[in-house]
């Protein structure tokens, strides 16, 4: 059984969770708020972020392509051909390269700021940094949507998936990060087809369930979240 440490709109611990369940595993999920600085999470991840996987017998494996790497070298030979880092050297690169493309920069420029206005800030005191949500770092969050939605949209008609012929990290990482804005009604997806088709068919895997079923008091899901068909 592993424990993850995430905050159910933490993208970077969505991506974790799908990633967990496309190899079937249980896990038990524990939230964590990181701007309260919890000195026994600090212990575990210095760096204060989620998410951070526990598994017995090894120390914490703090963050989202740490734990990529681990699953894949503990765990990607036993799924065989569903394993979600390919077996080739120019596969995996691309893999790792969108995997970071999405956990790093859409996270930076677009995820990471919605989330933090619209949800985090509603749960923080002042003096960690809540307060109103901030007009400006939100209109320009949601302009830098519309560039990497186009971005994914390039891929998908020119692949079967993100990376390549097969579902990989690449398409779990994108995925997790379009879910959490997509929640809050932030995606665009009138402006890109081939975008919104790769979505709907990721969407309906099993291990997109669990996310799909979550909701925040005070905080409505957008029309386009559950449905599977939008």
């Amino acid at each position: 059984m592993f424990t993850l440490f995430h905050h159910s709109f933490c993208p970077q611990s969505r991506f974790v969770r799908l990633a967990l369940g496309e190899h079937g595993f249980d896990v038990r999920l524990v939230e964590e708020r990181v701007w309260e600085r919890r000195k026994d999470f600090l212990a575990l991840n210095p760096a204060g972020t989620t998410p951070v996987l526990m598994s017995e017998g090894w120390p914490s494996i703090p963050g989202a392509g740490v734990i990529a790497e681990y699953l894949d070298e503990a765990y990607g030979a036993d799924i065989g051909e569903r394993r979600l880092l390919p077996a080739t050297m120019g596969e995996r690169i691309e893999v790792r390269r969108l995997m970071a493309w999405f956990n790093e920069k859409f996270f930076e420029e677009a995820s990471n700021p919605l989330v933090t206005e619209r949800i985090y800030k509603r749960f923080m005191r002042q003096e960690q940094g809540g307060g109103a949500p901030a007009a400006a770092v939100i209109r320009a969050a949601k302009a830098n949507v519309r560039y990497h939605l186009a971005y994914i949209g390039w891929l998908a008609r020119t692949r079967n998936f993100l990376a390549g012929d097969r579902l990989s990290y690449a398409d779990l990482a994108a995925a997790a990060h379009v879910s959490a804005i997509d929640y809050l009604g932030d995606v665009p997806w009138i402006e890109d087809d081939a975008a919104k088709a790769w979505y709907a068919r990721v969407k309906c895997r099993p291990s997109f369930r669990p996310l799909l079923s979550e909701s925040l008091a005070g905080v409505p899901a957008s029309s386009t979240y559950v449905d599977l068909d939008f």
